[in-house]
């Protein structure tokens, strides 16, 4: 493989998904299908086929983040819980995982491309950044 910056290549690999996905599913829909809807459900509501073996709390309704905020999307507030440095004590208990961490450590499996902090970051923020980006648009009315 040629010797090009790390952050470049993460940033060619994000836009070459975005083109090859374009037709299909954003990458927040991806995301979302792939790691949310289990306990979310499709639709967002927090019926997802998972939800009988929860033992805490019921998953939230993802579709009232907004009305429940005054008409206006929480973006920092949703940011902070999926990335995982929200406090306990605002969300109850941390039943859901910690997505930052798990996107964090999908960097450090990589067998072929070692990481640098900052592409580690740019990675994380991607992937959060384009799920709440999805969120925003399956809000009620």
């Amino acid at each position: 493989m040629p010797n090009i910056d790390k952050t470049t290549f993460i940033a060619a690999a994000v836009a070459g998904f975005f083109a090859t996905q374009a037709l299909a599913i954003s990458l927040g829909e991806f995301e979302y299908q792939n790691s949310c809807s289990q306990c979310h459900g499709t639709s967002g509501k927090g019926d997802g086929p998972v939800t009988d073996f929860l033992s805490g709390a019921a998953p939230s309704d993802l579709t009232m983040l907004q009305q429940n905020n005054g008409g206006v999307f929480p973006v920092n507030a949703v940011y902070t819980l999926i990335d995982g440095s929200m406090t306990e004590g605002v969300h109850g208990t941390r039943d859901m995982p910690m997505w930052g961490n798990r996107y964090r450590a999908r960097t450090l499996d990589s067998p072929d491309y070692a990481f640098s902090p900052e592409a580690t970051e740019a990675y994380v923020r991607t992937r959060i950044l384009s799920l709440i980006e999805y969120l925003s648009t399956i809000q009620a009315e």
